[in-house]
Parts: structure tokens; C-alpha cells; sequence
């Protein structure tokens, strides 16, 4: 259970092994013990790029998920691989919605992983009200078991100019 993490952002303090960690406990629980998970986090401004490149939407969001289970080779041909996929958070987008509902960041970013990788398991609240109950029913479960979720980003405070 390997979960392979990059953080592209400094404003923010993250505790990245606290985070792998957590992301390990969220591959057990949805019962990929033996997959791998790249779990990226970024700023809006890239967010934005890469859901209007795959998802047509020309606006930041709070998580993508990019299945790699059943990966294409060149040859047309598909190929089984461990790697579960790719989940990429906004930071700032997960910030943003904390304060709004709140809640912590850690327990926002800790809901965002498990909406991933719930996503990657092939749960689509998309597709319709069922399946949207079903995903939901598990992100509780998983979000429960889970729970305390550790302390993982620090906010630093934006440096004020002062105009003398």
C-alpha cells in the first residue's frame, strides 16, 4: 500500500507523512490494501487547467480523481496495474470550503481524500441518485473509521504590508 504524495504549494504548512498515513488507512478501509494511490495537492490556478483539460469545466474544484486501474498500452491493449490512480486536491478550494461549512482543513481534506479514492474505486455520485446514496453511506463509514483525523496542515498568516 504505497501512496506516492507531491505537494506543489509553500503558503501552507503540510505534514506529509501524517498525510500518507492517512491516505494508507483510506486505501485499507476501501479494501485496497495491496494498491497504490498518487495523491497530489495543488492551487486553484493548476485545479482550474486540468478540470477544464478533462472535464470541460473552466473552473477550479475541490478534488479530481483519475482512475489508472485498467491502464491502455500503446498497443491498444489493456493492462491490469496496481496503481489505483490519481487524486489531486486543491488546497486553497479545500480551505475555502472549511470555513464555510466549519470544520477544520484537516477533516475537509480528510473528506476530499475519501471522495477520491472513493472515485477511483468506482463510485460515481454522478450517475445517479442510487449510486450517490451508496457513495455517500461509504464516505461516512470510511470518514468514521477514521476518525480523529490528525492534524496535517498548518495555515500561515498572510504577511501585511503596512503603509507608513
Amino acid at each position: 500500500m504505497a501512496v506516492c504524495l507531491r505537494v506543489r504549494l509553500t503558503r501552507h504548512l503540510v505534514r506529509q507523512v501524517r498525510l500518507v498515513e492517512l491516505a494508507q488507512r483510506v486505501l485499507l478501509l476501501s479494501g485496497e490494501a495491496h494498491s497504490e494511490l498518487s495523491l497530489e495537492l495543488i492551487g486553484d490556478r493548476r485545479m482550474q487547467r486540468l478540470n477544464r483539460e478533462y472535464r470541460h469545466r473552466d473552473r477550479t474544484t475541490d478534488v479530481l480523481a483519475f482512475p489508472t486501474r485498467e491502464a491502455i498500452v500503446p498497443n491498444g491493449l489493456s493492462c491490469r496495474t496496481s496503481l489505483l490512480g490519481d487524486v489531486v486536491i486543491s488546497l486553497p478550494t479545500a480551505i475555502r470550503q472549511a470555513r464555510a461549512m466549519g470544520r477544520s482543513v484537516d477533516e475537509e481534506l480528510a473528506i476530499l481524500l475519501v471522495h477520491g479514492v472513493l472515485h477511483l474505486c468506482g463510485y460515481d455520485h454522478e450517475r445517479n441518485m442510487r449510486e450517490a446514496k451508496r457513495m455517500s453511506r461509504r464516505e461516512r463509514t470510511i470518514l468514521r473509521l477514521i476518525s480523529p483525523i490528525p492534524h496535517i496542515v498548518t495555515l500561515r498568516r498572510e504577511r501585511r504590508i503596512r503603509d507608513n
